[in-house]
């Protein structure tokens, strides 16, 4: 009776817990604001972006699956990236709270991840919108620079090396990764307007969906989306 009853406490103070999803077009700022909002509510941020880097760079089933749909700007099909978060979900470091970011993308992994919340006894808390134009994404992200030894990112206009093509902090080679290139970015955006914008109004009509402008600084962006969480 008391391991019963312990499960069902634990339970009930998961549930209190802030859960969010972070939508918007690649390159709008996502994964700056849900770290920053991870650090701000003490939550995890669940970044399926690097979950599934992490996968191709270990070259697992799911990498090398991922891998082609990821360097053309696709997504990875529903099917795969529910099952991805079912046990991602199912981990115990989720009990305090997270953000989604990266997922969900599709209206079908939407209602997926309402059936595994609901098996979990768990609710969102809010869906988070970021908002902003195609060019201005293009350019921020075609600028990117990564570095293969420590994966630091650099900007050819914002945030330049010191040393061109060259790691500040580890001295490793900074390249542009295959999806930053301009053509692979447009596709993503074309890709994101088809088949992720449907989530706004599924998410609207359950009342969770707030929409915040992405232009500004990373500042006043997080000071906008931190006033429409629900305290």
């Amino acid at each position: 009776m008391a391991d019963s009853h312990n499960c069902g406490y634990v339970a009930l103070i998961a549930e209190r817990k802030m859960r969010l999803v972070l939508l918007g077009p690649p390159g709008i700022g996502k994964g700056t604001q849900a770290g920053i909002l991870a650090g701000e509510y003490g939550i995890l941020h669940l970044s399926t972006g690097d979950i599934l880097r992490s996968e191709i760079d270990r070259k697992t089933a799911l990498g090398i699956l991922a891998k082609p749909y990821i360097d053309k700007g696709r997504l990875v099909p529903d099917e795969t990236m529910l099952d991805l978060m079912t046990r991602r979900l199912e981990q115990k470091d989720v009990l305090d709270g997270y953000i989604l970011d990266g997922f969900p993308r599709t209206l079908p992994q939407g209602t997926g991840l309402q059936q595994i919340l609901g098996k979990l006894s768990q609710e969102l808390t809010s869906v988070l919108a970021l908002e902003g134009d195609m060019e201005t994404i293009v350019e921020r992200l075609s600028g990117r620079r990564t570095c293969r030894n420590c994966g630091t990112i650099a900007h050819v206009i914002h945030h330049p090396p010191k040393i061109d093509g060259v790691c500040d902090r580890c001295g490793g080679e900074l390249y542009q990764r295959d999806d930053d290139r301009p053509d692979v970015i447009r596709e993503r955006i074309e890709v994101y307007q088809r088949q992720t914008e449907p989530l706004m109004e599924y998410y609207s009509k359950n009342s969770l969906l707030k929409k915040i402008s992405g232009k500004g600084t990373v500042e006043e962006i997080t000071d906008n989306i931190i006033r429409v969480i629900p305290k």
